[in-house]
């Protein structure tokens, strides 16, 4: 990946000297200070006017710098949980002068990356997979007989809610091997955490007794060096005497046999430094419990809305005001909000329907049904297994449960949607928000397969609405009937195509597709929101007298047979379109009844290849991925180039 550097944003005096973290520890202990301001400030002025994630990076500089000073990374192995925080990691180790085109096509993710710094030790996007990692990384030094190297990972208290976290804290007590958590606690993910280890860690902060111990702690750590080559077993007995006595709070992470030490002042740079220093010394599994504030620094997220200031888009930086272009003419919605006051109209008439997220109430906009029911709609947080059981324990008590799950997410509860849901028949509806090509996020928020893994489950259905009438609608039908199980509706990341949205409630009839233009050279079946994109393409078409017919099929599963026979029987040359993997997808579905029933044509399928497609515009990885209007068109003149010769306007 070739990236021009020189993003014309100058860095302060010692950040600009700052190329990898060897060149951080140059400076002296008292320039740490200014550093982190320098690289908050550069975050900022980067952010303001290219977007990304902003509150998380922001709360963890100090941390950030006090790492890299102490411990000697990439050798020492530093593993970011979600990775939306580690900007200021990317730009202390060397892509600092590329930092400019972060989350943009062909440019640094805005996640860590192994394939694109020695620096980034493990991917993540996905949240609560960093103790695991790190552990399986101080597993292998020790069975390699390594002994002097550390494994570090940053975890967020909000990411600490998924079950897989406790899974790697509940093995790592097990293993002593030389593992370091720090619990970057801040009582934020992207929306306010929630649930009862949100309270635990707010007893232990405001505990006076704790803090008193704590401190009593420190003070013996700080003298470590005195003690000799006793110094571990002195710190053990002290430590343990004090927390024994005074220090009931700290029995959840002692009782996976976990060191504990905090909470400390995770922006007092200088003193992290010092503390991290002491712990390099000491084996085994530790717990740091670090207090930050999101979007530390920076006036405007400190006293304004978290949530908005997680990834606020372009904003100005010197009035705090988020920019947003205001166009002349009405807008369509987000379809995610097209979900959010559909719930609360679905609610409002049937009293069985209940709301479920993981952790995203703002990102999916079930928050609307939060405020306006919050007896009936519920943050489970990042733990999208247990949102799928128990919403299934809802159903099975013959509630109506919708469960909002990003798509990609989803992938992480796919036994839980078998064994609890599909296998019990129980009527649980699957809203998949971001289905598709995500954009800038990249491939780890892609929703790029659920086509493919919900085709294959007994008693699911699967849907997927053109617009936002067709959402409402299916949302409506899936309601309706209660003889029917599992229904799951995708849709994507972003806006619609219709201003006047919030039309009557009509039921789709299950498995029934839709013939949206008759046509006489090729019939086109689109899945989803990309039928919007055939129309596009259709109109090019007119241009060159080629007239296509245009199928929504809507439903893959159960797939509409009686509009593919009358597909099959009148077109020889048919093209599929659809936001998620070929392989599987809607063709394949469309390719198994051709072969089932005995037709002959030529299909072509367009949709997501199978390869990793990196972040960029949604209308940037169409048309990667080969599906734009311009291609859909020219794949169209491609089947039919034995007619004659058309060429396509771009513009």
């Amino acid at each position: 990946m070739e990236i021009v550097k020189g993003s014309g944003f100058i860095p302060g005096e010692l950040l600009a000297k700052i190329n990898s973290p060897d060149d951080l520890k140059k400076l002296r202990e008292d320039q740490l200070e200014q550093l982190s301001s320098e690289l908050r400030q550069y975050i900022i002025d980067l952010v303001s006017v290219k977007g990304g994630h902003f509150g998380a990076s922001l709360g963890v500089v100090e941390l950030t710098v006090a790492l890299h000073y102490i411990f000697n990374t990439p050798t020492d192995q530093l593993v970011w949980d979600v990775g939306h925080q580690a900007y200021g990691h990317k730009i202390l180790t060397g892509r600092r002068d590329v930092f400019h085109t972060n989350r943009v096509y062909k440019g640094i993710s805005g996640f860590p990356k192994r394939s694109e710094s020695i620096y980034d030790t493990f991917g993540v996007g996905h949240s609560s997979t960093s103790i695991s990692a790190a552990l399986g990384m101080a597993v292998a030094s020790k069975y390699n007989n390594i002994k002097n190297k550390q494994h570090i990972a940053v975890i967020g208290d909000g990411a600490m809610t998924a079950g897989l976290a406790f899974e790697g804290l509940n093995h790592a007590g097990v293993e002593n091997a030389n593992l370091l958590v720090i619990l970057n606690d801040n009582c934020m993910s992207i929306d306010p955490n929630v649930g009862a280890l949100k309270e635990y860690l707010t007893d232990i902060t405001t505990s006076h007794t704790y803090n008193k111990a704590k401190d009593k702690i420190w003070e013996l750590l700080g003298k470590i060096s005195k003690f000799g080559p006793n110094a571990q077993e002195i710190a053990s007995k002290v430590e343990n005497s004090i927390k024994t006595g005074l220090l009931k709070q700290s029995n959840l992470f002692e009782s996976l046999k976990f060191r504990y030490f905090g909470p400390v002042d995770g922006h007092d740079v200088v003193r992290l430094t010092k503390i991290l220093a002491d712990l390099k010394d000491i084996p085994g599994p530790k717990l740091l419990h670090v207090l930050t504030k999101k979007g530390k620094g920076y006036k405007f997220s400190e006293e304004g809305n978290e949530t908005i200031w997680h990834s606020p888009g372009l904003f100005n930086k010197d009035t705090g005001e988020i920019i947003k272009v205001t166009p002349k003419n009405p807008q369509p919605p987000k379809y995610q909000d097209v979900f959010g006051h559909t719930m609360v109209e679905l609610a409002e008439k049937n009293k069985k329907v209940m709301g479920i997220t993981p952790a995203m109430p703002s990102g999916c906009s079930l928050n609307i049904m939060m405020k306006a029911m919050p007896d009936r709609a519920f943050d489970v947080g990042i733990a999208e297994q247990h949102a799928v059981t128990f919403s299934a324990g809802l159903a099975s008590q013959g509630l109506i449960p919708f469960c909002n799950i990003y798509s990609s997410f989803m992938q992480r509860a796919y036994d839980q949607v078998l064994h609890d849901v599909a296998l019990q028949n129980l009527k649980v509806v699957f809203c998949l928000d971001r289905g598709g090509l995500a954009g800038a996020d990249g491939p780890t928020h892609h929703g790029a397969f659920d086509i493919a893994y919900f085709r294959c489950i007994p008693n699911m259905i699967v849907s997927a609405p053109m617009n936002e009438e067709e959402l409402r609608n299916l949302m409506f039908t899936a309601q309706l009937d209660e003889t029917v199980g599992p229904f799951s509706i995708r849709y994507p990341r972003g806006n619609g195509v219709m201003v006047e949205w919030k039309t009557p409630f009509q039921k789709i009839e299950i498995g029934k597709g839709r013939k949206i233009k008759d046509g006489k050279d090729v019939a086109i079946l689109s899945f989803g929101h990309p039928g919007n994109l055939v129309t596009k393409a259709i109109d090019k078409l007119k241009e060159q007298g080629i007239d296509p017919a245009h199928y929504d099929m809507r439903f893959v599963k159960p797939i509409d047979e009686a509009m593919l026979h009358e597909v099959f029987s009148r077109y020889k040359k048919v093209i599929t379109v659809e936001d998620g993997c070929i392989m599987g997808g809607m063709g394949s579905a469309v390719l198994e009844f051709m072969a089932e029933n005995d037709y002959s044509a030529r299909v072509m399928r367009l949709g997501i290849p199978d390869k990793w497609i990196e972040h960029g515009e949604q209308s940037q990885l169409y048309e990667e991925c080969g599906f734009s209007p311009e291609q859909i068109a020219e794949n169209v003149i491609e089947i039919l180039k034995d007619k004659k010769d058309y060429k396509i306007s771009t513009k």
